[in-house]
């Protein structure tokens, strides 16, 4: 016997296939992906941490199960490919601010893994923070004046962060506590350990850096949406580690680079490349110092992984 398929909710949790959803009445149940929304074609996973859902119910024998009916559409997603040739995979929906996490030292920040990062909260104009983390490291601080001057001249909000001192953690705490927030970066950076001064108790497991490799294990197992006692909601995702961009087509690249797409509107000839075109108000800019070499670097590293996925034919979006 069916019950009623009026009831919807938000995807707190996800984990091998089974959905825990806080219901708008205020209840949660766990659900399972119903068989038809398992066929459909969908950009990554099907369905992910802050969707919101239809859920239906029926009874079978004594029990009742529910099932994730209907996805609505998304108002924002991240989605990312964890490197070349593997397939597209969506993190999370619906989220209000994307915080890049990068550590100054233990593993050394990489620009290109930063502009990464920020690329896909461009991509659905989700705002950005960068947190820079670990300030209390030996050698942390050169590297937070450059990074913080390098990205405010850009346009995004910095925070310097270290979880030892407690340097930041009230403004972090801040900047989480309305909406929904994701917080990523690549696997060493702290994330777990951020998230555990924020919310004390909250006893996420954090990883091990690497004496090897210079970076930390993943450690979180599932998705999840974590309640912050001072508000706000925080996406808890598997570590990222290089992050394959998808769904950014070379033409809307430029749109990422809010500095490059800036200088970019002065360049002599329409679709500049960048590269030795004559007349490049870009090229320009990054020899009198207005724009990073790195920004470019990235831009063009970036634009050639797009070419390359036009190529093989991937388009944006599919």
């Amino acid at each position: 016997m069916k019950v009623p398929d009026d009831l919807w909710g938000e995807v707190r949790e996800s984990t091998g296939g089974v959905y825990r959803v806080y219901l708008d009445d205020g209840s949660e149940v766990e659900a399972f992906l119903r068989g038809r929304l398992k066929r459909e074609a969908r950009a990554g996973d099907k369905v992910v941490i802050g969707d919101r859902v239809r859920i239906g119910s029926e009874h079978q024998g004594d029990e009742i199960v529910r099932t994730i009916e209907e996805v609505a559409p998304r108002r924002t997603r991240i989605v990312r490919r964890s490197g070349p040739g593997r397939k597209p995979k969506a993190v999370a929906a619906n989220l209000d601010r994307l915080v890049v996490v990068q550590s100054l030292r233990a593993p050394d920040p990489r620009r290109e893994v930063i502009d990464r990062f920020l690329v896909l909260a461009e991509v659905d104009e989700i705002p950005a923070l960068l947190v820079l983390n670990k300030t209390d490291l030996e050698g942390a601080a050169e590297q937070a004046d450059l990074l913080e001057a390098l990205y405010r001249d850009v346009g995004y909000s910095v925070l310097r962060t270290s979880p030892v001192t407690g340097e930041g953690i009230p403004a972090l705490a801040e900047a989480l506590s309305t909406g929904v927030s994701a917080l990523v970066g690549p696997s060493g950076a702290g994330k777990s350990t951020l998230l555990n001064a924020v919310e004390p108790g909250l006893e996420l497991r954090t990883g091990i850096v690497s004496r090897v490799a210079g970076r930390g294990r993943h450690t979180t197992v599932s998705s999840r949406m974590i309640p912050l006692s001072g508000g706000g909601l925080v996406a808890d995702t598997p570590g990222f580690g290089d992050v394959g961009l998808w769904g950014v087509g070379e033409a809307e690249l430029e749109r990422c680079f809010p500095d490059i797409a800036r200088y970019g509107e002065g360049c002599r000839f329409r679709g500049c490349r960048h590269l030795e075109e004559p007349g490049c108000a870009v090229k320009e800019a990054v020899e009198e110092g207005w724009i990073a070499p790195s920004r470019l670097a990235s831009f063009s590293a970036l634009r050639e992984e797009a070419r390359a996925d036009a190529r093989k034919g991937r388009r944006p979006g599919e």
